[in-house]
């Protein structure tokens, strides 16, 4: 069994994890948003180029988790990336947290066609400004695959919001993440596994970055970041990176 640290709060991989009594007694008392990643790179398929698009399997993944979360958790959205705005401008704010958004956000995922640059930093500064996060605790939730391509300085955000927010934790899920270096497995084949300079935000807020590869991966991740720390509903293990 493995502890970490979700929202200030130990969760023990592994363990039973007790069912909610009731709605009142499951409803997690911070709202979160979702910051995602809706950049051209989501486009792109596996290294041998016959895997589905990141964005089929992210939406597959959001398609799963997001109805068992939306019972105990206002949530919001933004995603970054496609729209007509000047490259790095693109950055929509769907919604603030709200009861019961699965729905919208699943349509919105589902709808989205990705386009555009990765200003990432700019737009989880966005929704922490959304929740309010210097007067009240609150959790952002960034799903990204790839680095900062405008300019942005995650690492000093994260220290801003550490020094200025009442309890802002951020998780960061990165989603087929790869370095800009090849490293070679013992059958001598290529791989590209790395990690997205944003993990500096989960570091710094006291949140967890959580490695995914595979839409399991990627929707207990989910669970394990968003679901309230009495219900995760995780289906298998989560591999977390430190």
């Amino acid at each position: 069994m493995r502890v970490i640290p979700v929202a200030g709060l130990a969760v023990t991989l592994g363990a039973a994890l007790p069912a909610p009594h009731s709605h009142a007694e499951g409803q997690c008392t911070e709202d979160a948003m979702i910051v995602f990643d809706g950049s051209g790179s989501m486009s792109e398929m596996g290294f041998n180029q016959l895997d589905q698009p990141r964005i089929f399997e992210a939406r597959r993944a959001i398609r799963t988790a997001l109805p068992a979360i939306e019972p105990f958790r206002n949530l919001g959205l933004i995603i970054y990336g496609p729209g007509t705005n000047p490259a790095c401008k693109n950055i929509d704010v769907r919604f603030a947290p709200m009861p019961e958004a699965a729905e919208e956000i699943i349509a919105a995922i589902e709808a989205l066609q990705p386009d555009g640059e990765t200003p990432l930093t700019e737009a989880v500064r966005q929704a922490a400004e959304v929740l309010n996060h210097t007067q009240r605790p609150a959790t952002v939730v960034l799903v990204t695959d790839g680095k900062e391509t405008c300019g942005g300085a995650p690492c000093e955000l994260a220290a801003t919001l550490a020094a200025d927010s009442a309890d802002l934790t951020v998780h960061v899920i990165g989603f087929k993440v790869r370095s800009e270096y090849f490293t070679w497995d013992s059958q001598g084949n290529a791989h590209r596994y790395g990690f997205t300079v944003s993990r500096c935000l989960a570091d710094q807020t006291g949140g967890t970055y959580v490695d995914t590869e595979t839409v399991d991966e990627l929707i207990d991740a989910l669970r394990e970041t968003l679901g309230c720390p009495i219900y995760s509903g995780l289906s298998g293990p989560v591999r977390i990176r430190r």
